[in-house]
């Protein structure tokens, strides 16, 4: 049997910038960032010329701090600030 990490599968609270782009939670992180993926390639916000970097668009900034452009390593810090 496969052990699960608990803590990444525990629901989260989601804070309201966020759950513009994610949904309303609680949900677990996992979820959170399969949900971010999906609104990042629905609007066209990858860079196409570096594909690690996200170029938010208005709902974005407010979970990215207000910066315009995060590579993915940086918007998963800036992601959990948003989660409770």
């Amino acid at each position: 049997m496969v052990q699960t990490n608990s803590a990444f599968m525990r629901p989260m609270n989601i804070s309201q910038e966020l759950a513009t782009v994610v949904g309303e939670g609680p949900m677990p992180r996992s979820e959170v960032v399969k949900k971010l993926w999906v609104y990042i390639k629905k609007n066209n916000l990858q860079d196409p010329t570096n594909k690690r970097n996200i170029n938010a668009d208005e709902n974005l900034k407010k979970v990215f701090d207000g910066k315009a452009t995060v590579n993915m390593f940086e918007m998963t810090k800036l992601v959990s600030k948003h989660l409770s």
